[in-house]
């Protein structure tokens, strides 16, 4: 069994290409388009492979397009376990207007999942043997999928003696670190959300995250900054990384290659503000490829001299 299994209810099938111009009512003329596997989960699991980790992706596929990610996954030597749902698996669209360098994207909602269909998925996570050392629950949860998914993907995986990091938003996240998490990785809107602080400087937001470790919901909290870069807080102590300064050429996936380098880097001994250096790097690195390309290894070793840590 893998180090690292993640799970992904809504994954998607990531369709990125560039069009000179958007403008409305007109035929928008594209780029032929460069097509990922993709949903939170799946590209948590992608990134780590890339970056040596064993990992597995499980997630829910359905449909022509289920099958066409299956193939992509397969294609890059990721191991996967696809639990079959009647919808079709879901595309996302990301596309720059060359003219501006903006992105758009165009997220699908993704198919409805019955109650037999999501908690086979659960039923396969709790299933995994030998236990993997982290389950990481990430991304959207499409309709049909209660709030308390990632709160009960979090119990079981605990009970049997994993370690769980959920990268989530909303009510599921509130319900999965009521459920108790070893790593969350909130933005700053959704940390926001999850408070209702208005969160303006860093004393305050470092102050939120220590909250939810002093609380017992969270043994870590990883929490992105955009050009602030971003803090992670712990019981051991609280540090800053700020942001590196590079080109971006889409910002589709860098949290999950964010996460995936923060696990890396703790699967490989790093501690904590080391594990965080490692995350930054992988996350800038990100930045760096088209669509949801996500983090290349070798830019990740370039950068990553470069992060700078401190205490805060």
């Amino acid at each position: 069994m893998p180090a690292v299994a993640t799970v992904t209810f809504n994954p998607a099938l990531d369709i990125a290409t560039r069009t000179p111009r958007v403008l409305p009512a007109h035929k928008l003329r594209c780029e032929a388009p460069q097509m990922h596997p993709g949903g939170g989960g799946i590209n948590v699991a992608r990134a780590l492979h890339r970056l040596g980790v064993d990992a597995l992706a499980l997630h829910a596929s359905g449909g022509p397009t289920g099958q066409r990610l299956q193939a992509l996954l397969q294609a890059q030597g990721l191991p996967q376990q696809a639990v079959a749902v009647a919808g079709d698996t879901r595309e996302s669209f990301h596309v720059v207007e060359a003219a501006s360098g903006q992105e758009l994207r165009f997220v699908l909602p993704g198919p409805a999942l019955a109650a037999s269909e999501w908690q086979a998925v659960l039923d396969a996570a709790a299933a995994l043997r030998p236990v993997p050392a982290w389950v990481v629950g990430s991304g959207s949860l499409p309709p049909g999928v209660p709030d308390e998914a990632w709160a009960r993907l979090a119990k079981a995986a605990r009970a049997q003696g994993s370690r769980v990091a959920i990268d989530a938003s909303g009510a599921p996240l509130a319900q999965a670190l009521q459920a108790g998490v070893d790593l969350c990785k909130p933005s700053l809107r959704e940390l926001r959300e999850l408070t209702g602080q208005a969160l303006p400087d860093l004393p305050s937001q470092r102050a939120a995250a220590r909250a939810l470790v002093d609380a017992g919901q969270a043994g870590a909290v990883a929490l992105s900054l955009g050009p602030q870069g971003a803090l992670l807080a712990t019981a051991e102590g609280s540090w800053l990384a700020e942001a590196l300064p590079v080109t971006v050429a889409s910002t589709s996936g860098a949290g999950d290659s964010f996460l995936a380098g923060l696990l890396a880097g703790r699967l490989r001994g790093e501690d904590w503000p080391g594990a965080l250096a490692t995350a930054v790097a992988a996350g800038s690195a990100a930045l760096l490829a088209p669509g949801t390309a996500l983090c290349d290894p070798a830019e990740v070793a370039r950068l990553r001299p470069q992060v700078r840590v401190r205490t805060v």
